[in-house]
């Protein structure tokens, strides 16, 4: 009851931001001339961008109670972020921006200054490696932009930008906070002439907050930008990152019930540790009035290692059964190239030709519990000695490895039709070639190769009004794709009698396309900016996983999804700056048997509130609240059922800090209502299998001191 009461005071604060900033904005106008670069990948104004598109400054960065990147995203951007092991340093942290649910981190596109930094698998994004310090903004963009970006903006794209802002920038910081949490950042930034160097370093650490949960990371970056003249420019970054996770296991039940920090005994000890490292390029130069080209390039390299100290907790000798993986090894590079050049023809309008190529490599292993522990290996058939699993060619582990290599072609074209009203459109083809190689403990025909190409469309088709200075509308059809990542080639079939996981080659999927059709606008109102749109999107062959199978599919069936999205931010007074916005979508089966059933872990409602007073000129109080709807569990389709949902939640920070000359001291309190919420949870899939979730954290201290040395 009381937790209900508690979650019932934030919603009205909440709605009670909404009504003040609608209030607040129905007045004049003042202008806007905002230059983004993620609409087109060239720099221009955001009224000439048609599509959904958030700036998170780095003024607003500072004045929140986001200590990472993921939580800047949450707080400021109102984007839904999932973790299974969640903790301060966020580092399992994934996006959904589209209703993808399980999918989403896969449909959802993370740049830095322009370049991808998504793995080439299902995994989730580096944060650590990624210095916020740094940051200058981020831009978002809803909704598919797959003609610019290629594969994966199906559901948006968030670009962080950390080129440009302050010349010199030398400061550090350091947190500290509720289960050991603390994070160090320094960030030393200097212009020479015109060059600039930084350097950038963190570590975080924390011994998390349930048993088994700790992790700790620690990233370097070092970036060197040269200013050519006339707006020319060249930058390379490299950057290396280490992070060390434990994994406890979910919480058996449905989401509120069990103790939270139970953890099972066969968990204790399960880390995950990863090493990733490379470079990423960027060079911009005129060759003439009309002519612009601009080069990235980047490298990434890394491995992974999981260790399950505790896999023969499994084993049964009795059964002969070859128990869960005990260690599993992942080594993976990607190489990629993308010259652009943008030609103006003046009346005849702007064109954009682009030439994207990238070869990625990952391989894994899986090492299982040896014969001695109770494993009957055979090459052949052995029902007699080994009933519940059949085991050959004398493996005791499987191993996989895949090779990607994309090329990818596209054009984006403008056209001015009059003072106000600009037409645009594009298109893309990209084409993937794909070989794989699989051994299994399982697999009576011993390696497994695989070779397949396929290729996706994208294309899109809009118009933009700028009608008054700081007012815009448009229309837009948009295709978007989505390859499958290497991992998905392959799924994981769980043996119940057995108590064992075994890797199944669920084959090269085809992409997965999703036409999208939007209306929205910018506007500005007395001292508010308003971004709002409408959309419907529809999904063909999207990539699926079947837990009851434990192969990765192609969906037969089409995907619906819309809704409304709404985002203000005002600034009531010179000392008070509030923001309120939130999505409505409905994500939903639009055929076929499952007919009208919703996607899995996809929220219908996220409403977003934030409030920044300056009680002085050094003393600034704040805070935010955070409201995600009910879900479903995440399931197969086979498996769906209406009831029950995992419940709602809500989440309010606030914060204070105190300046003084280079020194800023703040004091954030995280989910001060201690909301016992999960942002995952999965449903029985089988007879066998249970309801069960991740717990995030409840109410947690931070206090942090910086110093600015300039």
């Amino acid at each position: 009851m009381k937790q209900q009461l508690k979650q019932k005071k934030i919603v009205l604060a909440c709605s009670a931001l909404i009504t003040l900033n609608l209030t607040t904005a129905v007045f004049a106008q003042t202008n806007q001339s905002t230059v983004i670069v993620t609409g087109s990948r060239f720099e221009e104004n955001l009224n000439e961008v048609p599509a959904n598109i958030k700036i998170i400054t780095r003024d607003e960065i500072d004045n929140s109670s986001s200590n990472t990147i993921p939580q800047v995203l949450s707080q400021i951007g109102g984007l839904l972020i999932r973790g299974l092991n969640s903790s301060s340093l966020n580092l399992d942290a994934s996006v959904d921006m589209g209703g993808y649910g399980p999918t989403g981190s896969s449909t959802t596109v993370i740049l830095v200054d322009g370049i991808r930094v998504n793995p080439i698998d299902s995994g989730g994004v580096d944060w650590a490696s990624i210095p916020i310090d740094s940051i200058e903004r981020i831009e978002i963009l809803q909704g598919g932009a797959s003609v610019q970006y290629g594969n994966g903006a199906v559901g948006g794209v968030i670009n962080i930008i950390t080129n440009g802002g302050k010349k010199s920038i030398n400061q550090a910081s350091a947190t500290y906070g509720t289960w050991g949490t603390s994070i160090n950042n320094a960030i030393f930034r200097n212009t020479v002439e015109k060059t600039t160097y930084q350097v950038s370093a963190n570590t975080s650490n924390t011994n998390g907050w349930r048993p088994n949960t700790a992790a700790n990371a620690y990233s370097v970056d070092a970036k060197i930008s040269q200013d050519l003249g006339g707006g020319d420019r060249v930058f390379i970054d490299g950057y290396y990152g280490y992070t060390n996770s434990q994994l406890a296991s979910p919480v058996v039940g449905l989401v509120g019930s069990g103790n939270p920090l139970s953890v099972r005994p066969q968990n204790a000890g399960n880390n995950i540790t990863t090493n990733n490292s490379g470079f990423r390029q960027g060079l911009t130069k005129t060759l003439s009035e009309s002519y612009v080209v601009e080069v990235d390039t980047s490298y990434n390299n890394k491995s992974s290692f999981f260790y399950v100290p505790q896999a023969d907790y499994f084993a049964s000798p009795a059964f002969g059964s070859a128990g869960s993986p005990m260690n599993n090894n992942l080594q993976g590079w990607q190489l990629a190239l993308s010259p652009r050049l943008k030609a103006n023809f003046g009346v005849i309008g702007t064109s954009i030709f682009g030439y994207d190529f990238s070869k990625a490599n990952q391989a894994g292993s899986n090492s299982y519990t040896p014969q001695s522990q109770g494993i009957i290996l055979a090459n052949q058939y052995d029902a007699a000695n080994n009933p519940f699993g059949t085991y050959y060619n004398n493996l005791t582990s499987d191993s996989q490895s895949a090779t990607q290599i994309n090329n990818s072609l596209y054009i984006i074209q403008k056209i001015p039709l009059t003072r106000i009203l600009e037409a645009s459109g594009g298109f893309r083809r990209q084409v993937q070639q794909a070989s794989t190689t699989s051994s299994a403990i399982t697999a009576a025909n011993g390696a497994v190769s695989s070779n397949q190409q396929y290729a996706a469309n994208a294309g899109d088709v809009a118009l933009n009004a700028n009608y008054l200075p700081g007012q815009r509308i448009y229309v837009k059809w948009n295709q978007s794709f989505r390859f499958p990542n290497i991992d998905e080639y392959w799924g994981l079939l769980y043996n119940p009698t057995t108590q064992t996981t075994s890797t199944v080659f669920s084959g090269i999927l085809q992409p997965q396309t999703t036409q999208t059709y939007e209306v929205g606008g910018n506007w500005e109102v007395l001292n508010s900016k308003i971004t709002s749109s409408i959309f419907k999107s529809m999904t063909q062959n999207e990539i699926s996983y079947n837990p009851s199978t434990g192969y990765n599919y192609n969906s037969i069936y089409q995907i619906n999804r819309g809704g409304i999205l709404l985002d203000i931010n005002s600034n009531i007074s010179s000392s008070l700056n509030i923001g309120a916005g939130g999505k409505y979508q409905k994500s939903y089966y639009a055929n076929g048997p499952f007919s009208g059933n919703a996607i899995p872990v996809v929220p219908d409602t996220l409403l977003n509130a934030r409030a920044n007073y300056l009680i002085t000129s050094n003393w600034t109080l704040g805070g935010v609240v955070n409201y995600v709807s009910g879900q479903h569990y995440d399931t197969g389709p086979s498996y769906y059922s209406a009831t029950p949902v995992m419940p709602s939640y809500v989440i309010g920070d606030i914060f204070t800090s105190y300046k003084y000359q280079g020194v800023e001291a703040r004091l954030t309190v995280k989910n001060v209502g201690n909301a016992q919420y999960a942002t995952y949870g999965t449903a029985p899939s089988n007879v066998s299998s249970r309801y069960s979730y991740y717990p995030s954290e409840p109410r947690s201290v931070f206090v942090t001191l910086k110093y600015n040395f300039n």
